[in-house]
Formats: C-alpha cells, structure tokens, sequence
C-alpha cells in the first residue's frame, strides 16, 4: 500500500506533547519492519486530546483514531494486523465494491418484506421473483448541508466517548496513524476486523471514502471488529437514509443480520435516518 513515509519511529523527536504509550508492530504473521500505530497507555485526560493531536500531527503525517479494548480487553496488539493483505484504498471504487458485496450477500439474506416492493432495486424483481433485486447504486448526497465542518463533528464524537472512556466498549484510547486521510487508517495498520466479510480492509476503506465525500464521514473509533463513524451530513429523509441503508448492509451484513430487528428499513429508521454517528461490528 502507498503510504507517507511513517513517521512514528521518531515519535520521541517530534515535538509532540504525548502521554506515556506504546507502539504497536505485531501482526499476525509476526513482528512489522516498522511500527504500525502508537497508542496511549491510559485512557485521554481531557476532552481537547483529539482536536490537539489531530492539529499537531497531521503537520508529520499522522491522524488520531480511538482504539477499544472492548469486552474482552483486547488492544492492538491482540488485533490480528495484517498490513501485508492491505491494498490501496485507491485502487477501488466503492461502487463496484458495494455492488460486489450486494450480490454476493443481499440475495440469500435480505427477504424482499425487509425492502419493501419496486423496480429500484430494493424490492422483489421486476418480474416477480423473489430477492431483493439488483445492486440499487450509491445513495445520493444528502439534501441538508452540514452543520459544521467535518473534523469539528469528529472532535465532538471523540469528546464524548473520552468524557466517559471507560464505559465505551471496555475503554477507550487516543492513538496515531500514519494516513493521508482517516477514510484510509483501518488500510494503514492492516486492520483485519472485518475479515469474515472482506480479507483486504482498502476495499472497505474505498467505500469510506466515499462516505467521507458525500457524508463528511470520519472514522473515530476502532476496536478488534469495531468501527464507528463521526457522520457530519447524515441523512435527513426516510427516502435518503433506506438508500443509505442498503450501502450499510453491503458493507457490514451483521448490522442487520444478527442485530434485532433484522429489518432493513427498521434499521434505516433507526440507525441512520439524522444520526450523527454510525456503528459496525463484524462477526
């Protein structure tokens, strides 16, 4: 994967003011030539952690990301990194990558009552069959305009999981990334929580760079097979959010599959319809 020259070795150089951590270079094949992300050992001390690493990293090329233990207490370290099956983001276009997962998984998984009737795609097929129907295509950009800029929305997310760290799925932690943009971290550290879904986490970083483009989308939080998702522009319509909905289900089917209500239109209404944050787990 093409990256900028990482940074992290010359942490103690830098001229960051950063509390005790570690860096992480184990992955599942062994130790990393290089180091892969720091993390702080404890969790932030104040709410302005995020927006000051953030100022003064990008400057060296890095970004800030929160990591969880969560329920079994696994840090990076026990996450399975392997950055040798990360390609470039880049190199994907999400909609040929959302439309792959679609077909692959929707027809088997989602029934036709969870989507509604139409010829959009997100119904029974035009000529009755059973199924969801074809690929509906990307959701268009929402109507609204965002509230504030999109990093400003990342800071507040990351302000209110770190006003209450050690209740966000066993604990959160500032860390560093070396990225160009925060759509491309879960790639830049060989990420592997979605691996029963998609064994190269760039493709999924294709799809969250889309999503950073149309919903000023930022990823703030990862864990072992967690990710959430500061949202800036989130839908503001019923319509909106069940076209988003199907691009959630493509790229994270257990949203839906092992959440109640199982329902994909339930779950636009829920989880996505004006939310400024979006979860994902992968089983």
């Amino acid at each position: 994967m093409a990256t900028l020259p990482n940074p992290l070795p010359s942490l103690a150089t830098s001229g960051l003011d950063l509390p005790p951590g570690t860096l992480v270079d184990t992955t599942l094949d062994g130790t990393w030539h290089e180091p892969l992300l720091w993390y702080a050992d404890g969790p932030p001390a104040d709410l302005r952690a995020w927006s000051r690493l953030r100022a003064a990293g990008r400057s060296l090329g890095l970004l800030p990301v929160l990591v969880t233990g969560g329920r079994r207490d696994q840090w990076p370290e026990e996450w399975d990194l392997c950055p040798d099956a990360a390609s470039y983001p880049g190199d994907h276009d999400a909609d040929e990558v959302l439309a792959g997962y679609w077909t692959e998984y929707a027809a088997d998984e989602v029934a036709p009552e969870d989507t509604g009737p139409g010829t959009d795609g997100t119904g029974p097929d035009a000529d009755g069959s059973e199924g969801p129907g074809p690929w509906p295509g990307l959701a268009p950009v929402p109507a609204r305009e965002a509230a504030e800029d999109a990093d400003t929305a990342a800071a507040g997310l990351a302000g209110v999981i770190t006003a209450d760290a050690d209740e966000w799925l066993g604990g959160a932690r500032t860390a560093l990334v070396p990225a160009r943009r925060s759509a491309d971290i879960p790639a830049a550290i060989g990420w592997s929580g979605p691996m029963n879904h998609e064994n190269d986490v760039a493709r999924l970083c294709a799809v969250l760079r889309s999503w950073e483009d149309r919903y000023d989308a930022r990823v703030v939080v990862l864990g072992f097979d967690t990710m959430i998702v500061s949202v800036g522009r989130p839908p503001g319509t019923i319509e909106e959010a069940r076209a988003l909905a199907a691009e959630h289900y493509a790229f994270c089917p257990d949203n839906i599959d092992q959440s109640p209500p199982y329902d994909l239109d339930a779950y636009a209404e829920k989880a996505v319809l004006n939310q400024e944050a979006w979860s994902f787990w992968w089983d």
